[in-house]
């Protein structure tokens, strides 16, 4: 069973509400959002499908700009807005409860990131809140991406956390809404492990793609670019 709780250097994330608990990718695209901030230096800040919150708290801890959550479940949007309450940062952060399908806002975003529900046609819990975390069926990849094409701002940025396998599609639809792909880091286990996630970062500019990987373990030992990458956040790093 997961902890109802996972604690960071800075600020602990409460968990029992919500069908996704803190796991090592999300950390991972978390902390690289937070490096791409700094050198962006952008505002305006969405965190799609926000769950715990704890993309949003991790960009909170070592970037200034105010973020805009969205959840589309009840349970999980409250205690992510609790996380960012109980945080040092909960004057930046804001969460609703809404479905990004329906949002109607006049508000436009310079830095919108997700890790949307990836799974498509595959078999399903019978755990409904899970379902709606994880299942694409509740937000398909044409509805997210046309959704953000209405809300990101003309010189704005889209990051998504997803697998391999759904990383063309993705690219496809971005580039039909005018959105183009300017960096990709695979995400490896090991170096002998083939990339499980794919963090891709799109501009409204096309740019020449940048390509780079990220492996999280050599041999026992965390890599020197995953300790770099989560040394501000994780506890015994």
């Amino acid at each position: 069973m997961s902890n109802s709780y996972f604690k960071f250097k800075q600020f602990t994330i409460e968990q029992d509400a919500c069908a996704m608990k803190v796991c090592t990718d999300a950390c991972v695209f978390g902390a690289w959002l937070s490096t791409k901030l700094q050198l962006l230096k952008t505002n305006n800040l969405l965190d799609i499908g926000t769950g715990t919150g704890v993309l949003s708290l991790m960009i909170a801890q070592n970037n200034q700009a105010p973020v805009d959550a969205i959840e589309i479940d009840e349970a999980a949007s409250k205690q992510a807005g609790e996380n960012f309450a109980s945080s040092p940062w909960s004057a930046r952060l804001h969460v609703v409860n809404a479905d990004i399908r329906k949002l109607v806002s006049t508000k436009k975003y310079e830095f919108i990131f997700s890790n949307p529900p990836f799974f498509d046609n595959d078999l399903k819990s019978t755990n409904t809140q899970r379902n709606t975390a994880l299942h694409s069926a509740n937000l398909s990849a044409t509805e997210l991406i046309e959704s953000i094409r209405t809300i990101i701002t003309e010189d704005g940025y889209l990051a998504l956390l997803l697998p391999p396998h759904r990383v063309k599609q993705y690219e496809e639809l971005a580039l039909e809404n005018g959105l183009f792909i300017v960096e990709k880091v695979a995400v490896k286990q090991t170096e002998n492990h083939a990339p499980f996630r794919e963090m891709l970062l799109f501009s409204k500019t096309r740019q020449t793609v940048k390509k780079s990987e990220i492996i999280i373990k050599v041999g026992a030992s965390y890599s020197t670019s995953f300790f770099e990458l989560l040394k501000d956040y994780y506890l015994y790093l």
